[in-house]
């Protein structure tokens, strides 16, 4: 589930924000559709973001993600969007955008996913709108159905990278300690993969670029980006200094994109289970047979042979992965109907009991656990 989590909105960030409004000029015209930013979960796509909206004619929201909240437009559930989408995860006050300004009587998602989305990059100056979610990884093909003229900048990282990100995580975020999170994460790279093949088979304008490029040629990858998306080149898009991330959640997850420097991953003690280690590189050689070598990007140091998954441990894997998916698809459809006060009573029970003392653990949960 995608609880509520708190966030920093520093006032350093609030009066960079609002000198940005003030410093460009309304556009007089929108781009013709949405902008997504999207990859596997720590995958760089927060840094991404930051970087994306140094330039004067971006303005992307952060993980508003109310394309997945659709059961919201369903009959009967219409009147209320605004008020459960921010309930879910604070998307409208993290921006800052007040729901009595949206205007009332929007019944389909397309209309407020725009409304919302133009009024954020407008506010700026901006004429680039849409937003980052790495939530968008398995569904990015339904999410370009709603809109015309969809484009998406796509984040890769090596799955052994992404899956020892997630661990780390799991420390301090609620979110990624959640049981079978590692599972989610490393099956969702190739389901990523299949939504971003399927996108360029349908045409959809998709600019692909790797993590450690970002990190180590941060000009060179956003010169790609200001290429694919036709403006000029600004060179802000190389620093996070002055960067504005008041939408972006808290934790120390989030550490880097919060630095004033942008870091290529250092090496550190190695926090996978070495059992899942193994299992991560037998699907890298499975998924480089299948798909060429250059994708999973490849890691920082040399991969060791352990062959591919077994036919038995592909179904267990990928049985589990559905049904993972399946639950976290069922909490938003059950969100989206439930009354919100019974929402309010579930979330402050979570909160009391993550603030209980717990023991001690070694690792967070992976599959093999479960």
């Amino acid at each position: 589930m995608r609880l509520p989590t708190r966030f920093v909105r520093s006032s350093a960030d609030r009066r960079q924000n609002r000198a940005e409004r003030a410093g460009h000029p309304m556009p007089s015209d929108f781009a013709p559709g949405p902008l997504f930013v999207v990859g596997m979960w720590r995958s760089g796509t927060s840094l991404l973001y930051a970087l994306l909206n140094r330039h004067p004619q971006i303005a992307l929201m952060y993980e508003g993600e109310l394309p997945v909240l659709w059961p919201l437009f369903s009959i009967g559930r219409r009147a209320n969007w605004p008020v459960k989408w921010d309930a879910w995860n604070h998307a409208l006050e993290r921006h800052e955008i007040d729901i009595g300004s949206i205007p009332p009587g929007i019944t389909d998602l397309r209309t407020a996913c725009e409304t919302v989305y133009k009024d954020y990059a407008r506010r700026k100056g901006a004429a680039i709108w849409g937003e980052k979610s790495p939530n968008f990884y398995d569904c990015m093909n339904r999410v370009a159905g709603i809109f015309p003229n969809p484009r998406f900048i796509v984040i890769w990282r090596n799955p052994l990278g992404v899956c020892r990100s997630v661990l780390r995580a799991a420390q301090d975020s609620p979110w990624f300690s959640r049981p079978g999170t590692i599972q989610r994460a490393l099956l969702g790279c190739e389901r990523f993969r299949r939504e971003c093949d399927r996108l360029l088979e349908r045409g959809v304008p998709v600019h692909q670029l790797q993590y450690l490029d970002l990190t180590k040629d941060t000009e060179g990858a956003m010169r790609g980006v200001c290429k694919f998306l036709d403006i000029p080149y600004d060179a802000r898009m190389t620093s996070l200094g002055g960067a504005d991330r008041s939408a972006v959640y808290e934790g120390n997850h989030h550490k880097q994109v919060r630095s004033s420097s942008i870091v290529p991953p250092e090496m550190r003690s190695e926090v996978l289970p070495p059992d899942f280690k193994k299992k991560i590189q037998k699907y890298m050689r499975l998924w480089r047979e299948e798909y060429g070598a250059e994708w999973p990007p490849p890691s920082r140091l040399p991969d060791q042979d352990f062959g591919k998954p077994s036919r038995f441990e592909m179904l267990w894997d990928r049985a589990q992965y559905r049904g993972l998916r399946t639950f976290d698809l069922m909490v938003r459809v059950a969100y989206c109907f439930a009354p919100l006060g019974l929402w309010k009573a579930y979330r402050a029970l979570k909160d009391h009991r993550r603030a209980s003392p717990r023991p001690p653990e070694s690792h967070p949960q992976t599959t093999s656990s479960r």
